[in-house]
């Protein structure tokens, strides 16, 4: 667990709980530009591409007493906000957030997380200071809300797609990756206390990491609430809201987008959670489908946590079959064994 229990229990226990929606793109005729500085992959030269969003979602409560975690799925964010608002282009967005605690955060951040993006006044001409802006004004949004517990807290990851933009912001240790081509690209950083680069934040903001918790008490580096933890609002503390942020520009050889609480990745490496979900998608091409399994599986391994599961497709067909060149020697490795022992390589160079 995160946190101990404050003394005071959650709103609401729920069980599994899962949803599918889908929406498709107006071709674009020009590259929407977001603001950010863009990290392509060899296949965004085909301007052609034009992303159809299918989403799916499912969540367990686990072996744990209470269900934290929340999520969100738009596809079609235009129907979503509404004609009137001063949107650039047809867009998606997600979000899983894993709350501790209770879930006055994680509940409070759903529903106000992405309004204060696009009500931001760098959006749409600058989406990163906008999302940044937004995690913050949304975490001080949080401490003035009487009627809710400030002690309470959650993590936040956000998927924002402009078109063929799309823009990860984390805060916490859920996790995106990418499935292309079979291959898993980690789009976000875990926060975790002992991780180097946090572990010298905290040490240099007066904080401290022991056994793995910052201060002792909280199993992440970066969340929003916990204001018990936290100085006044605008000032520096070990317990950061700031969000880490990864754009890219989605291409044809982009399938889908894997959103997990840590429920998951505890028990899961991120290669393994693409293999299984591109041999569902292959089976089936249900997102919805896809999320339950890998929730099944993340079970079967004995996971502890709350486990919270989104599949974002970005083609409204299922992957194809990966074409593996042909040797002059004889091999037994399958397509997916190639991909995991391409990971465990990388992890030892």
């Amino acid at each position: 667990m995160k946190q101990p229990n404050v003394g005071k229990p959650p709103r609401h226990i729920s069980g599994i709980r899962h949803c599918v929606s889908s929406a498709q793109l107006a071709p674009a005729t020009e590259e929407l530009d977001v603001g950010v500085v863009s990290s392509k992959s060899p296949s965004d030269g085909n301007s052609t591409f034009v992303p159809v969003f299918r989403s799916g979602s499912c969540s367990e409560i686990g072996s744990k007493p209470y269900m934290e975690d929340e999520h969100i799925c738009i596809d079609n964010l235009l129907d979503h906000l509404g004609s009137t608002t001063n949107f650039p282009s047809p867009g998606a967005f997600y979000g899983v957030f894993d709350g501790h605690g209770g879930t006055d955060a994680a509940l409070f951040i759903r529903e106000n997380i992405l309004r204060f993006m696009v009500e931001d006044n760098h959006f749409p001409f600058c989406v990163e200071k906008a999302i940044k802006n937004a995690f913050l004004n949304a975490d001080h949004a949080f401490a003035d809300e009487a009627s809710l517990d400030s002690s309470s807290g959650t993590t936040a990851l956000t998927v924002l797609i402009l078109g063929r933009t799309m823009v990860i912001a984390n805060a916490g240790d859920c996790r995106a990756v990418l499935g292309k081509r079979g291959r898993a690209v980690e789009l976000s950083k875990d926060h975790k206390p002992n991780c180097i680069s946090e572990k010298l934040r905290i040490e240099k903001l007066g904080g401290a990491v022991y056994d793995g918790y910052l201060n002792g008490q909280l199993s992440v580096a970066r969340a929003l609430g916990d204001w018990h933890m936290k100085g006044p609002k605008g000032s520096s503390c070990p317990l950061s809201a700031e969000p880490e942020l990864e754009e890219m520009i989605l291409g044809e050889e982009d399938e889908f987008l894997i959103l997990g609480c840590d429920g998951l990745w505890d028990v899961m490496s991120s290669q393994c959670a693409v293999t299984i979900a591109r041999k569902e998608l292959m089976l089936h091409n249900d997102p919805e489908r896809c999320s339950r399994e890998l929730v099944r599986e993340a079970l079967k391994r004995d996971t502890y946590d709350n486990l919270t599961v989104v599949i974002v497709c970005f083609s409204p067909d299922p992957p194809p079959r990966l074409e593996i060149p042909k040797f002059k020697f004889s091999r037994s490795i399958s397509a997916e064994g190639l991909n995991l022992l391409q990971e465990a390589l990388d992890s030892n160079a």
